[in-house]
């Protein structure tokens, strides 16, 4: 399989842009009009999301013999969608039609043996990672809205009780389903380590213009049921057994896995009476952003962890000013630290540059990558080897 051959010819049908990822969609609903259902009314993001995240997996497909671990994950997780073997297939065919249609005289034979055997060896995972977690798990969980709460403008706290046990590590995410977008599935990361009572805790920012985030501050209530996906990603996990000296650096809602984390270390330290050394840096533009500082502060009591709260636009702020990865890079000397970074994808692109810029280890830097797209060169660079973090491949 000629990998750079794949990767060039994708990098020609994403310059096309548009006309490529209409094309495909137009040829896969004529072909199979029983797909369209699974996919949301409104295509405007759902286009982007499934053809950027699809070219960038199978470009990347030399990398899941080292590990195809990620690649299971999402074949499990998709069955949320009512996604089924037969079709892969479909969605392959309309993929490679697309491909030849805009290739021209240079899609060759060669080229399309190439992209066929590497959509197969994807699908194969995915089709057997579900077709195993079928007799194991449902394909999604109901879970209901125990209360909301208003932060400020821009933050929702959100608390959901699955109906039956639901098992995650604290920093892991999941997708979420709320009534008023129906199959508008986001990604979601758990604020708390798992409770005794299966509460759940969700951080929501509402994002200007955003769907789902949007009808979750306007529209859910208590009483509302929600679906969730499969627990997804690894990179924000740890084991508080053995884990050394942290450094977790947050932007806005990228707080959530970090309080989960802290949880999950503060009851290792109850009841052993051991931590590693933990700072924290959360990032947000004004003070009232900061949505959790008065628990982080009583938290701060604790003689393992440190809080140290970043404003990014508020020139009247006593405490720390600027981007929340500047000044956590140029805070210490962090030599022997794992650092755990979460929040936008220029957030986490900034912070990684910044603590590799100070000379910490790129294999010391930890984060989950859910988004639509590919990541730049230096998201990829921060990724683990065989791991592609894009985990909407199917709608």
């Amino acid at each position: 399989m000629n990998i750079p051959a794949l990767q060039e010819s994708w990098r020609a049908v994403v310059a096309i842009g548009e006309d490529a990822i209409h094309y495909f969609y137009s040829h896969l609903f004529l072909a199979h009009p029983e797909v369209r259902d699974m996919f949301p009314i409104s295509m405007s993001a759902q286009r982007d999301r499934f053809f950027a995240a699809l070219g960038h997996i199978l470009t990347s497909v030399e990398t899941l013999a080292d590990d195809p671990s990620f690649v299971q994950h999402l074949g499990k997780d998709h069955r949320r969608f009512g996604v089924v073997s037969a079709h892969y297939p479909a969605a392959g065919a309309s993929l490679l039609a697309t491909l030849e249609h805009f290739h021209g005289d240079s899609w060759t034979p060669e080229l399309a043996a190439d992209w066929a055997a590497a959509y197969q060896a994807v699908a194969g995972l995915m089709m057997d990672a579900a077709a195993d977690a079928e007799k194991k798990t449902p394909p999604w969980w109901d879970a209901d809205v125990v209360s909301i709460q208003h932060r400020g403008l821009d933050f929702v706290i959100v608390e959901i009780q699955p109906r039956v046990p639901y098992t995650y590590q604290p920093g892991q995410s999941m997708a979420i389903e709320v009534p008023q977008r129906p199959r508008q599935w986001r990604y979601v990361t758990p604020a708390c380590a798992p409770r005794p009572d299966g509460i759940i805790e969700l951080h929501i920012e509402i994002v200007p213009g955003g769907q789902v985030s949007g009808a979750i501050a306007r529209d859910l209530a208590p009483g509302h049921t929600v679906k969730l996906g499969a627990p997804i990603g690894t990179r924000l996990t740890i084991d508080p057994d053995t884990c050394g000296d942290l450094v977790l650096i947050a932007g806005g809602s990228g707080l959530a896995p970090m309080r989960a984390l802290i949880q999950q270390l503060d009851q290792r330290w109850g009841t052993s009476g051991g931590a590693p050394n933990v700072l924290l840096f959360h990032g947000a533009k004004n003070r009232a952003n900061l949505y959790s500082h008065d628990y982080l502060t009583q938290m701060s009591s604790r003689e393992w962890f440190n809080y140290i709260p970043v404003v990014s636009e508020d020139p009247t702020f006593a405490g720390h000013r600027g981007l929340v990865g500047t000044v956590a890079a140029e805070m210490y000397w962090w030599e022997g630290y794992t650092a755990l970074v979460c929040g936008s994808p220029q957030m986490v692109e900034h912070a990684y540059g910044e603590l590799t810029r100070v000379g910490l280890d790129p294999e010391s830097i930890s984060y989950e990558y859910f988004s639509p797209s590919a990541p730049s060169e230096a998201e990829r660079t921060a990724m683990p080897s065989g791991t592609t973090n894009t985990p909407e491949v199917l709608p």
